[in-house]
């Protein structure tokens, strides 16, 4: 179900249940093609109602150890040094994107001519963000990525 990578890192962090309920949930978004969580719980195997299933995966997805440093940033390494040699260049796409009412602002790493997400944060606010915001988004991928030569890139906006 996942791939052998994520669940011997997902192992090194998550407690067997926890990692039970990630594969779960993983399998479930995988069939139904919906992140919804009502969808979610609606077809959650536990034998608990409904609303308790509902509950039980918000509870979950709000969880310390599922922070995107704790638990994405040790997969998505290993993934860039597999690819990508230590001191060879790196290349960084930046974008911010209006997701239904969130304004969402993603950092991806370009690996094969695709854009793998690295770090995202909702900006609280609507339109473009900010070069204090970029700077912001862009400092723990930095810190990730040391020993890297890091290029981003981004659309200009011209004023």
């Amino acid at each position: 179900m996942l791939p052998e990578l994520y669940r011997s890192h997902l192992k090194n962090q998550l407690n067997t249940r926890l990692l039970l309920t990630i594969e779960v949930l993983v399998w479930l978004i995988q069939v139904h093609k919906q992140v919804k969580i009502e969808r979610l719980a609606a077809h959650f195997p536990l034998p608990i109602k409904f609303e308790s299933r509902r509950r039980h995966i918000q509870r979950f997805l709000q969880l310390p150890q599922l922070s995107v440093v704790l638990l994405w940033f040790p997969i998505i390494s290993a993934i860039i040094q597999a690819k990508i040699k230590l001191g060879q260049r790196v290349y960084l796409a930046i974008d911010r994107t209006q997701w239904q009412d969130k304004n969402l602002f993603v950092v991806a790493v370009i690996i094969e001519k695709r854009a793998i997400p690295i770090y995202w944060q909702f900006l609280a606010k609507q339109g473009a963000s900010n070069l204090a915001e970029q700077k912001a988004i862009l400092h723990p991928v930095i810190r990730l990525l040391q020993g890297y030569q890091i290029v981003v890139l981004a659309e200009a906006r011209i004023s």
